[in-house]
Order: C-alpha cells, then structure tokens, then sequence
C-alpha cells in the first residue's frame, strides 16, 4: 500500500520509518523543508543502523530508502493513496485545514483518512469531512517505529471495512490494534494522566525528587519513569494532551494539568528535543 503521512516531526517520520520497514511505500509530506531533511536524515540512520546490527542487508537497506519519498506539496500524490495519516499538531484548527487540502487535491472514498490525534474528538474532526465515513483515528505511540500498540478510533459513522483495513495495516507493521471508543484521551491518554500528573505533584510537594520518583517506578516494571516520559514525549506536547482531556471532561479535577509542567514549558524546558527538560541532555554534562 502506499502510506502519506502529513507531517515529518517525532511521529510522522516514525510512522513512514514503520510502513517501509514492513513492506510498505511511504511518502513523507511537510512544507517545512528543514524539518522534512531532519526527518530524512533521521530514517536514513536508523536504516543504517539496522545494517550495522545485522537486522536487515545493504540490499534491504536499500529497497527500504528507494520506499519513502520526502516531498513538500501533496497536490499530484493524493489519488494514489491508499491510507493518509495526519500527524501534525494537536490544534483542531490546523487539522481541519490539512483535511480540506487533501480533501481539494482529490482524495478517492476508498482512500482512508487518518488522524493521529492523541486526545482530539474524532467525530469532531470527521463531521465535516467530504467522506466521513472514510475517516479514522490511528494512534500511534512514541517511538512509533518500535512502540507496539496502535489505538484505532472509529466515529459512529465509519465503515466496518474501514475498521478492518485498519487493523489489517497495523497488524502488517507488527503493530497491536486495540479498538478505541472516541472519548477524551481514548485509553492510554486517559489512564496517562495520573501516571504524569500524580508524579508532578508528588515532586510539586517535595515528598520526593524526580530522580527518585523515576526510580520507583522503574523498579516496578515501568519501562521509563514518568518523568523521563514526558521529556521524550515534549512537555509541550504532553501538556497540550492534558489541557484537552482536561477541558473535554469539563474540568474535571482529575485531570488538573499541573502548574510544574506549565513552568517548564514556559521556560522553553520542553526535553530531549531542546536539550534539556525535567533532566538536561547536553552531552557534555
């Protein structure tokens, strides 16, 4: 299948770097150029990676860079797709103006329309589209190249077949589908909230550090701690995420986004993406 991801940031270029490593062809859209060649550079090294670990040959290695195409306009690869994923910023606004571009380029019905949201309504965002019953969410998590679980959110009205092309594209990438109701932060974004929040106030209180907080949590079977997490995620973004669950639940208390985070965020502290977050990651310190 050939795959459009719209977007080259953290998960786009993640998304694209799963498709073609799994037999896929994967066309890389963003108007940013510097951020296009960022993200070019970034699967060509774990590509090369790969070689230099023994899990795929210069051949495949090869055949993997000649799958993905990096381009900067999308209006001539539109009604070739057979699945475009929307990953750009979490801002209604911007996505609706996305769709409406593709929607004006030609999009085909048979042609799956996705959203990588992590904690917008779906429906919302698929009310107003040309082929709704078309449109779906597809979660991804970061890394989306080696994170397993995809959460697939159908709207009231998408087609069951839309369902089960879905679940058949994720399954291709090794990937684990769940099957998500479209409620505020879907599953894991809404169990997530505690997990970051509870770690903020707990550091907020001083009842113990965030290292210590990290190591608790990592010595009972959590891969990252929460803190470490939501560096690797982007405070911005993970609170942007707590921000629009929080206001979807109608203020519900418990998911308060917490003053910490918003500090952080205010001092440009946004993690491993500017160098330095809850932990610094300047590598001469």
């Amino acid at each position: 299948m050939t795959i459009l991801i719209c977007g080259s940031g953290t998960m786009g270029r993640g998304i694209a770097l799963a498709s073609i490593l799994s037999g896929h062809t994967a066309v890389l859209f963003d108007k940013n150029k510097a951020a296009l060649e960022k993200a070019q550079s970034f699967i060509t090294a774990q590509l090369d990676k790969g070689v230099s670990k023994g899990t795929h040959t210069v051949d495949q290695c090869d055949i993997y860079k000649s799958s993905c195409t990096y381009i900067d306009s999308f209006s001539q690869i539109i009604p070739t797709c057979d699945i475009i994923v929307e990953a750009i910023i979490e801002s209604i606004e911007e996505k609706e103006h996305l769709f409406s571009l593709i929607e004006e380029s030609g999009l085909r019905k048979e042609t799956i329309l996705a959203s990588n949201t992590s904690s917008l309504s779906v429906s919302v965002l698929s009310k107003n589209r040309k082929f709704p019953t078309s449109f779906i969410g597809l979660h991804f998590f970061n890394p989306a190249h080696l994170m397993k679980l995809v959460e697939i959110v159908k709207t009231p009205v998408t087609e069951q077949h839309i369902v089960d092309i879905a679940l058949d594209f994720c399954n291709s990438l090794k990937k684990i589908p769940v099957i998500a109701k479209d409620v505020p932060g879907f599953i894991v974004n809404r169990v997530a909230r505690n997990y970051y929040n509870e770690a903020m106030r707990i550091a907020t209180e001083q009842c113990a550090s965030i290292e210590q907080i990290d190591a608790l949590m990592k010595s009972v079977g959590f891969k990252m701690g929460p803190f470490e997490l939501m560096d690797l995620i982007g405070n911005d973004v993970n609170l942007e995420v707590t921000k629009s669950v929080y206001a979807q639940y109608f203020n519900d208390p418990r998911f308060t986004p917490s003053i910490m985070q918003q500090d952080y965020v205010n001092a440009g502290l946004y993690g491993k993406k500017s160098g330095s977050g809850f932990y610094d990651y300047d590598s001469n310190t």
